[in-house]
């Protein structure tokens, strides 16, 4: 990816997909900024020519090494990292994506330091942003409503 993720001259698209399996959600630990050493959705920035869903499929398996088959949008929101000066350091518009496992078993790939499935009583010990823990509730609530088909690792 050519650009710059600090200072950028404009808002960066990035996407992301919570992966559900067997009531659990697929976390990363970030290992660059922003956010790094924290745990979070699998993601990234999209890159030139490349789709929403074709940049989701290529961050979950560069990030984590599985496959998946993009299902619906759960969210878009703004990460804004403001520099002590005011300067907007990071800016980022992030599309997340329901996602279902495919193939393929995690783990800690490209800019990540570790991978983990959680449940969503065990969300609160990874200390998610707000953000993402939002999120991955709705993965949540969102797989429940398409039924016991998806959420399956094949």
């Amino acid at each position: 990816m050519t650009g710059q993720r600090e200072y950028p001259g404009h808002p960066i698209v990035g996407v992301g997909g919570v992966v559900i399996s067997d009531g659990r959600a697929l976390l990363i630990r970030r290992g660059s900024p922003p956010l790094v050493g924290q745990w979070s959705i699998p993601g990234g920035m999209l890159e030139v020519g490349e789709t929403l869903l074709e940049g989701v499929r290529r961050e979950l398996g560069e990030e984590t090494g599985v496959e998946v088959r993009v299902l619906d949008l759960i969210e878009v929101f703004e990460r804004i990292e403001l520099d002590g000066g005011g300067k907007p350091r990071y800016h980022y518009v992030i599309l997340d994506y329901l996602c279902e496992a495919v193939r393929g078993e995690p783990r800690a790939g490209s800019d990540v330091t570790a991978v983990a499935w959680a449940t969503p009583a065990e969300l609160e010990r990874y200390s998610l942003t707000p953000t993402a823990t939002r999120v991955i509730l709705r993965a949540f609530e969102m797989g429940r409503q398409r039924g016991p088909a998806s959420g399956k690792m094949r």
